[in-house]
């Protein structure tokens, strides 16, 4: 009688174990789901914070410089792609649509400024040079945007895989998110031409 009351307890225990592991466990992928998305909020605020940018350098060079209006519609014409993408739950397919759409509204940004550069009377303005220097700070910030959402998606996908958290993982839904990588091609040099 005593050895099945024994036995009793530590089933029990066992049980109340599994179940404290199971509570801890489903939380922690809650809180790392939740530091995932918060992440991607932030990389849509960064690319938010370039497409309300753009607009007001190109109104800058269009009032400080005359040359091709072709840049200017290639700026437009890719903020327009930019701002039309939107992704609220991150995917592969979708990041990829968004990651195609702001690079092109970045490259044909970087060639305004390039070309803008033959103009010593708009480089030297003050206005030109400073969103030009709040375009940099917006690059850096979208490619920390980048970074962080990574780093976040790695411990959130690592988490969900390990064993055996990833039981839980399984029972609960929890599946694997994907990250940014780099664009095909963007190991070589943008070339800018004039």
């Amino acid at each position: 009688m005593q050895n099945k009351r024994s036995l009793g307890y530590i089933i029990g225990g066992v049980f109340v174990l599994l179940a404290l592991y199971g509570i801890f466990t489903y939380n922690g992928f809650i809180k790392k789901e939740e530091k995932v998305n918060n992440q991607w909020a932030e990389v849509q605020n960064a690319y938010q914070r370039r497409l309300n940018l753009v607009p007001n350098l190109v109104s800058t060079v269009q009032g400080g410089a005359s040359f091709e209006s072709g840049v200017l519609e290639q700026i437009a014409e890719a903020r327009s792609k930019a701002s039309s993408v939107t992704v609220n739950q991150p995917d592969s397919e979708t990041n990829n649509r968004q990651l195609a759409a702001q690079n092109e509204l970045a490259m044909a940004t970087n060639q305004l400024i390039a070309r803008v550069e033959r103009y010593p009377e708009l480089k030297g303005t003050k206005a030109f040079a400073g969103l030009q220097v709040q375009l940099e700070g917006t690059e850096r910030r979208i490619k920390v945007a980048r970074k962080d959402f990574n780093e976040s998606v790695q411990v959130y996908n690592t988490a969900i895989k390990t064993f055996p958290a990833n039981i839980i993982a399984s029972l609960f839904g929890f599946t694997p998110k994907d990250g940014f990588e780099a664009s095909e091609g963007a190991e070589k040099a943008v070339e800018i031409k004039f």
